[in-house]
């Protein structure tokens, strides 16, 4: 077990300094600091487990089994971490409420935690093992899995909200959180095998080894995040015939004065336009404007902002006199992600960008 607890003093050392950096940093702080809360907490976690690993024994044994709980809170820690950080709102007393799971098996555990020393010590002496209990696992799994896809329905809701409001959604898309999930989803397999089918290699120590490098992908990807806007004031209500779902009188107008502004003006080549820039240059409400590009062209911000860009770096790829580079086409064009653009222009014309400036320069143009 030495080698366990090196590597959990290893992952210990590398939660504070985490922590510390995820406090102190400006960007998305309320989140950050849950986050920095999170995951002081699993530091502790591994610390207390690096000294019982090393010398099993009573000195220690409370405070394992103690924090053998706190997979209770990492779940609802997870969920709260997304609230704070696509709300942009810091904990609340009512966010007291996830702990009721921590809470609850700390009250089935109060038995063990209410023994002696003494009594402690005859477990150990006599070879005693805990006994098994099969619901309080069930619970335990059921619970937590339960945060982590609550949290990640949060996210997709944030997700359809920055479509429908920024041009520059996918660079805010939260990709470190379905890493981060992905990386729960894994360890919590892991600890099902161990569970069900326990094996040399499938153990208990190498549970909180993979909880040691979820840690060293959480450092990389959180301090890497970019700013999240705070969450979009609602537009105001649409008159009645667009909430029956009728089209508005002005739906030909707005049309045509988006047309305008995209062909004219280029607004799509501004990186971070968003729905409320555009409907202000518009001249028309805001749900106006969504209602148009909804119905009208058939797809959310995000997309209809796109196919203006790629329409005119198809443009510039068809011009033999345009020797930029690709990526330099598409970022005058408004695009602020490499994959993101491949992938709208693959989507769009079958091909990729290379292939497809190839296919026109060999075809003379056009």
């Amino acid at each position: 077990m030495i080698f366990w607890s090196i590597v959990f003093v290893i992952g210990a050392s590398q939660a504070l300094w985490l922590a510390l950096a995820l406090w102190r940093r400006p960007v998305n702080r309320p989140g950050n600091r849950v986050l920095a809360a999170w995951i002081a907490l699993i530091g502790f976690d591994l610390v207390i487990k690096a000294l019982y690993f090393s010398a099993p024994g009573p000195e220690y044994y409370k405070l394992y089994r103690f924090v053998g709980l706190f997979p209770f809170l990492y779940g609802s820690f997870f969920y709260v971490y997304v609230r704070a950080l696509t709300g942009a709102g810091a904990l609340v007393w009512r966010d007291g409420v996830h702990t009721a799971g921590f809470l609850f098996a700390l009250l089935v555990k109060a038995p063990l935690f209410l023994q002696s020393h003494a009594q402690i010590e005859a477990r150990f002496a006599s070879g005693a093992r805990d006994t098994p209990m099969l619901w309080f696992d069930v619970f335990l799994f059921g619970y937590s899995l339960s945060y982590v896809i609550a949290a990640l329905v949060r996210v997709a809701r944030y997700r359809r909200g920055l479509l429908a409001q920024r041009s520059d959604a996918d660079r805010l898309s939260l990709g470190w959180i379905d890493t981060m999930a992905a990386s729960q989803i894994v360890i919590w397999c892991i600890a099902t095998v161990d569970w069900l089918a326990p094996t040399r290699w499938i153990d208990y120590p190498l549970i909180y080894g993979a909880v040691v490098l979820w840690m060293f992908t959480v450092g990389y990807l959180s301090l890497g995040q970019a700013e999240l806007p705070a969450p979009a004031v609602a537009p105001p209500a649409p008159a009645a015939g667009a909430l029956n779902g009728e089209d508005d009188a002005r739906f030909p107008q707005v049309e045509a004065r988006l047309l305008a502004l995209m062909q004219r003006e280029q607004l799509y080549r501004e990186p971070a336009l968003t729905i409320g820039q555009l409907a202000r240059r518009s001249g028309y409400p805001e749900y106006l404007v969504s209602a148009v590009i909804n119905r009208r062209f058939a797809g959310n911000f995000w997309e209809y902002i796109n196919r203006q860009r790629i329409e005119a770096v198809r443009a510039c790829l068809a011009d033999s006199s345009d020797t930029r580079t690709i990526l330099d086409i598409a970022y005058a064009c408004g695009f602020t992600s490499k994959s993101t653009f491949n992938a709208a222009f693959k989507r769009s014309f079958g091909e990729t960008p290379s292939a497809y400036r190839q296919r026109q320069a060999a075809s003379g143009g056009g």
